[in-house]
């Protein structure tokens, strides 16, 4: 990669990683906060502390987060230490910004899903361009290499915890309300990361592989790839094909498959990433 293109792709991602940290401030300040609804991590431990201390919010995010970036400059690495500090300072200013405004609806359960979902598409994007705006994430990736707990699984414990807390605080209610936000911002965050053209894997055994891998390329746009197995029972040999489409393709490939031959075996799996070949190609047809 030229120095060039490397400068492009580094504005391009602190680009999105400020965006990402003012959507995030609208699903705080706009709907979440003014309802007494928090987040998890340590922005819902900050929100909890201004409410308690009437200290700016802003002050407690970049602060608490702190030695949290520390201990991850020192065992994750730089880059995401200073895109997650870039997204955290940029959250910190824009939650200032928009304190003032009043909320936009009074409805709880009306503030509970839309600030889910811009906090997610916020969140999302910041995840997704390499940047993080909750230290309780880093403690979670250091903590998996020392224990047998998943990432989701300390982050999930940290967040039952924080949300509990918010029923002591604003009264149970809105701890249920702040549980609901949560888990809405989480299901959105994961559709902003992967896309709503996520990837798919595709594995198909069948008599008729090479009539079906046309049928692919032709009316998908994928390319396919020839694997050669042997059959459990058989013991024939299996022609297996091999390819990745979007979820929005799934059902146009299963019945490509049922068309060419109604019993090939298919399993269909989710990926994580793509690089290369032909998968970003749009479907022609």
């Amino acid at each position: 990669m030229t120095r060039k293109n490397h400068i492009v792709r580094e504005i391009k991602r602190y680009f999105f990683l400020f965006i990402g940290s003012i959507l995030a401030a609208v699903g705080l300040e706009i709907f979440l906060i003014p309802n007494n609804i928090i987040d998890g991590g340590v922005v819902g431990i900050s929100i909890i502390s201004s409410y308690l201390t009437k200290w700016p919010l802003s002050l407690f995010i970049v602060v608490l987060n702190l030695p949290f970036l520390v201990m991850g400059y020192k065992q994750i690495g730089k880059t995401f230490v200073f895109s997650s500090m870039f997204s955290i300072v940029s959250l910190s200013v824009w939650v200032s910004v928009f304190h003032p405004i009043p909320g936009l609806t009074k409805d709880i359960l009306l503030a509970a899903v839309f600030g889910g979902v811009v906090l997610g598409v916020g969140v999302g994007i910041i995840i997704r361009y390499g940047g993080s705006l909750d230290g309780t994430e880093m403690v979670a990736i250091m903590a998996n290499k020392r224990t047998p707990f998943s990432v989701g699984e300390t982050v999930m414990f940290f967040n039952i915890f924080i949300l509990s807390s918010a029923g002591l605080v604003f009264g149970w209610d809105r701890a249920m309300y702040s549980l609901l936000a949560y888990f809405i911002a989480f299901k959105v965050i994961d559709v902003t990361i992967e896309g709503l053209d996520e990837a798919k894997a595709a594995i198909i055994v069948s008599e008729n592989g090479e009539e079906i891998a046309e049928a692919i390329t032709a009316r998908l746009g994928r390319g396919v790839t020839f694997l050669e197995g042997k059959g459990g029972f058989s013991k024939g040999k299996k022609t297996i094909l091999y390819s990745v489409v979007t979820r929005l393709e799934i059902a146009k490939l299963k019945s490509i498959i049922y068309d060419k031959d109604e019993n090939a075996f298919v399993t269909i799996n989710d990926v994580s990433d793509v690089m290369g070949g032909k998968h970003k190609k749009r479907a022609i047809h």
